[in-house]
């Protein structure tokens, strides 16, 4: 558990940061996985991320993803 939780954690940061530097900061400026230059690894994680009650990366609709 806890070398999934490690994952989860390192994952999330990594998605956050990329999505920080394209600017994706609010619904508005929600950006796709390919505009973030995701790695294959981070688009998989991404499903399990993003959309949570309190995460902190948010999907909006059409797979946008902003901070």
């Amino acid at each position: 558990m806890e070398v999934v939780s490690g994952v989860l954690f390192s994952m999330e940061e990594s998605i956050q940061a990329k999505l920080l530097v394209v600017g994706a900061t609010s619904r508005e400026k929600a950006v796709t996985v390919q505009e973030a230059h995701l790695d294959m690894q981070e688009q998989n994680w991404i499903h399990y991320i993003a959309g949570g009650l309190f995460a902190r990366v948010k999907k909006a609709a059409a797979n946008l993803y902003y901070v």
